[in-house]
């Protein structure tokens, strides 16, 4: 037997532990194709708590009593399908649970000649990736611009930060810590802790482009401090996840027009056929040290629920994981 955890109950406004429920599970055997998978590190990610609506967007909404699928790093314990072998490091989809089983073509082998192999889950995986394809395929960022990044201090936030500075732009973060601006401060970035200095008032200089991943009150302030033909990268809006009701939106969105803006929103599963070309750039960065992340961890399996609400409440630097199991 392994353990899982399921959606017990569906969260009203901050996810609680007891809207999950922690539950044993009987391990399976791989049949033709498939991979039996051992997890060590589980990903919680914040678009998991609108899926946790039952609501489908661009992904499926959980069922209350589903297992909570999501991103996980594991390695092979047994294998039907010949290009896995017992020990491979894997990324998989198998979500908040010790063990599975998984069809091998949709795992994705980590080559760990390009880092640690939780670096698959966070600066080499999706949240480095997206923040690659945010400002080379969205915002289509130039040097010498300057660039203002929201949740600076995240997993998406400080790779579109860093490697925003790596191609040659000007960069101002927010951040909720004064620990986290300091980390910010040290990469390089113009950080703020926008408890104490409100964004409005830090992009006073004005900006050329905006990568959001907070939205609400740094969204007005962003298309405020936007010059004409700006951009706005739209990734996220955290800040609104656990909202009981929607709120208005941003009251000044009519500068859309005076100013000539583009507001963009992506979803990075669109534009996976680049993922060879984010790696081939960014890895060397990561590699070499210009490139730098953290990675909170959380241990055992019956913390993967208080990790996800750390979430909301600021509580990871970088890529906030679960460890459920040995390397």
């Amino acid at each position: 037997m392994s353990r899982e955890i399921a959606l017990a109950a569906r969260p009203e406004g901050l996810p609680r532990e007891s809207d999950f429920e922690l539950r044993e599970s009987e391990d399976a055997s791989p049949s033709d194709g498939e991979v039996l998978v051992r997890n060590v590190l589980v990903s919680v990610d914040p678009y998991m708590r609108g899926r946790m609506t039952g609501v489908r967007t661009y992904v499926a909404g959980y069922d209350v009593g589903d297992p909570i699928d999501g991103l996980a790093l594991g390695r092979v314990v047994d294998s039907c399908d010949e290009q896995f072998a017992p020990g491979d490091w894997v990324v998989s989809r198998l979500g908040w649970c010790e063990q599975g089983v998984a069809a091998g073509k949709r795992l994705r082998k980590v080559d760990t000649a390009l880092g640690p192999p939780s670096t698959a889950l966070g600066v080499l995986g999706f949240p480095g990736f997206t923040a690659w394809i945010g400002l080379v395929e969205i915002g289509r960022v130039k040097p010498g611009e300057t660039i203002y990044v929201s949740g600076a201090a995240g997993a998406v936030g400080s790779a579109a930060a860093q490697i925003a500075r790596l191609k040659g732009l000007r960069v101002i973060g927010s951040a909720g810590t004064p620990e986290k601006v300091d980390w910010l401060r040290s990469l390089g970035v113009e950080a703020f802790d926008y408890h104490a200095t409100r964004p409005r008032d830090a992009l006073m200089d004005g900006i050329d482009a905006y990568f959001d991943n907070v939205g609400g009150e740094q969204l007005e302030a962003a298309l405020s401090a936007l010059r004409p033909n700006g951009r706005v990268i739209a990734c996220g809006a955290i800040s609104r996840y656990n909202d009981a009701r929607a709120e208005p939106g941003p009251r000044n969105l009519f500068l859309m027009v005076t100013k000539r803006l583009r507001l963009e929103g992506f979803i990075i599963f669109d534009h996976y056929a680049r993922f060879p070309e984010f790696l081939a750039e960014v890895a060397p960065w990561v590699r070499d040290g210009k490139l730098q992340y953290r990675e909170t961890i959380v241990d055992g399996i019956e913390n993967v629920p208080a990790a996800f609400a750390g979430l909301f409440r600021g509580e990871n630097v970088g890529k906030m994981l679960v460890r459920v199991g040995p390397d």
